[in-house]
């Protein structure tokens, strides 16, 4: 999994106004929470904050990074775990990151590579894509860039479910039933389907 590096201050006023302050100066309020627990079992929170070109390239793009975090010199590896976004304007609203610890399992979403020509395809059908990451949980180190799936067999008409995937070493969270991928019926190939039928 590639990395990407991303430099953030500790804040120590975490309310209404030093967030809408924040905002305004262009950051983005965060929290990590770490592998240090405290007296309630829950991770330690460190809040701290990055500017919004900060977080641009771990944001907006198809990869998934481990996150090499930078807190006023202190240098974590982290994965980002949730954002908020505003729901208007699509700016960064929060970030969450956690602590990635080697020996633990941890939950991300991975994209979703279709590779090969589907049987269907060939008989005039359309390929979709209907989940374009899926959601799985793993050691850090195991969990690769993408999840590949060959279509190449897939027919006209034809999905492939959740349920229907393995990969080593990688557990798969999204509902057995969902349907990652599918070959659908285009007018062509319905017409094709109905000469072939006469």
């Amino acid at each position: 999994m590639k990395s990407i590096e991303i430099v953030g201050s500790a804040r120590t006023a975490t309310g209404k106004k030093a967030t809408a302050a924040l905002r305004k100066a262009n950051s983005v309020p965060c929290v990590l929470y770490g592998m240090q627990k405290d007296e309630n079992g829950k991770p330690v929170a460190t809040h701290f904050s990055v500017t919004t070109d900060g977080l641009r390239k771990l944001v907006y793009t198809p990869h998934i990074y481990v996150v090499d975090l930078n807190i006023d010199g202190t240098v974590v590896n982290a994965i980002m775990k949730d954002i908020q976004f505003h729901p208007v304007t699509d700016a960064i609203l929060h970030v969450d990151f956690l602590q990635i610890n080697e020996s633990n399992p941890i939950v991300m979403e991975v994209p979703v590579q279709m590779e090969g020509l589907a049987e269907g395809v060939k008989a005039g059908g359309k390929l979709a894509l209907q989940i374009r990451k899926l959601k799985v949980k793993a050691l850090y180190n195991d969990i690769p860039e993408r999840l590949v799936i060959n279509v190449t067999n897939l027919g006209l008409g034809k999905t492939i479910k959740v349920g229907e995937l393995s990969y080593e070493g990688l557990e798969l969270l999204n509902a057995k039933e969902a349907v990652v991928c599918a070959v659908k019926l285009t007018r062509a190939a319905r017409g094709a389907q109905a000469a072939a039928g006469k």
